[in-house]
C-alpha cells in the first residue's frame, strides 16, 4: 500500500509549500498529493479557493493578483508556491497526484506536463490527475492517469470512474468498505482512501487491500505498516 504525503507532509509543515513536500520525500513518500487553482494563467499550489485558512490573505484568491499572493505567508515564510515549482523540485523522486481544484485547470495542467516531459523525458506515468469535478477530469489529457474522487458513494460510483477512463477511485475514509474496494479492483481500479492519519485506520486499510492512502503523516504511516 502506498503512503502518500497528503499536500506533503502536512500534519509537520505547512500544507502544499515546498517545505511539506521536501519534507514527505525526506519521510520515503513515493507518492505526493496537492492542489491547483488557475490565476493569471499560472497554475499556483493551494486547497481552498479562499486564502483566510492557509496563508497571512483574506478573501478569495480569484479577487487577487498572482503578485500578491506571491507575497503572501503560506505558513513558517513558505510562499504559495507554482505547480512547476513543485514538479522541479520533485524531479520525478515521486509519483505526483495532482488534485485540479479550480475551474479551468484541466487543459493548463495538461500543457504544463506535457511541456515537462517533452523538455526532460519525463515518464508520464509520475503524474496522476484526480477531481471531484468530473467533468473537469474529463478534459484532461489521455496521457496521464485519472483518479476519479468521491465524497459520498454514489451506487454507480464505479461506472462513474470508468466512464472516465480513471485509474484511480478515490474515496473517503468514513464511505470506504471492504464491499468497494473488493468491487473496485473487480472492475479493474486502484483504490485510495483519504485521509487516513490513525494508525488502526492505516492498518485497517490495508487489511483491506486498499492500494494507497493519502495521509498527513507520511512516518507514521510506514511505521504502521512495519
Amino acid at each position: 500500500m502506498q503512503i502518500i504525503g497528503h499536500r506533503g507532509a502536512s500534519g509537520y509543515a505547512p500544507e502544499n509549500t515546498l517545505k511539506a513536500f521536501e519534507l514527505a520525500l525526506s519521510q520515503g513518500c513515493e507518492w505526493l498529493e496537492l492542489d491547483v487553482h488557475l490565476l493569471d494563467s499560472k497554475l499556483i499550489v493551494i486547497h481552498d479557493d479562499q486564502l483566510d485558512r492557509t496563508t497571512s490573505g483574506q478573501g478569495l484568491i480569484s479577487d487577487h493578483s498572482l503578485d500578491a499572493i506571491r507575497r503572501l505567508d503560506a505558513g513558517d515564510g513558505e510562499k504559495v508556491p507554482y505547480l512547476d515549482e513543485v514538479i522541479k523540485m520533485v524531479d520525478g523522486q515521486a509519483t505526483i497526484n495532482i488534485e485540479l481544484k479550480g475551474p479551468g485547470t484541466a487543459q493548463p495542467t495538461s500543457a504544463l506536463l506535457d511541456a515537462w516531459c517533452l523538455e526532460h523525458g519525463a515518464d508520464p506515468n509520475q503524474f496522476l490527475l484526480s477531481s471531484f469535478n468530473h467533468r473537469e477530469l474529463g478534459l484532461t489529457s489521455p496521457r496521464y492517469a485519472r483518479g476519479a474522487l468521491f465524497w459520498k458513494m454514489p451506487s454507480d460510483a464505479i461506472d462513474r470512474a470508468l466512464s472516465l477512463d480513471a485509474r484511480y477511485m478515490n474515496m473517503a475514509l468514513k464511505h470506504v468498505t471492504r464491499e468497494w474496494v473488493s468491487a473496485a479492483h473487480t472492475a479493474g481500479l486502484k483504490v485510495a482512501v483519504y485521509t487516513v492519519n490513525e494508525i488502526d485506520d492505516i492498518q485497517r486499510m490495508a487489511r483491506w487491500g486498499v492500494d494507497a492512502i493519502f495521509c498527513d503523516y507520511p512516518d507514521r504511516g510506514f511505521q504502521a505498516l512495519e
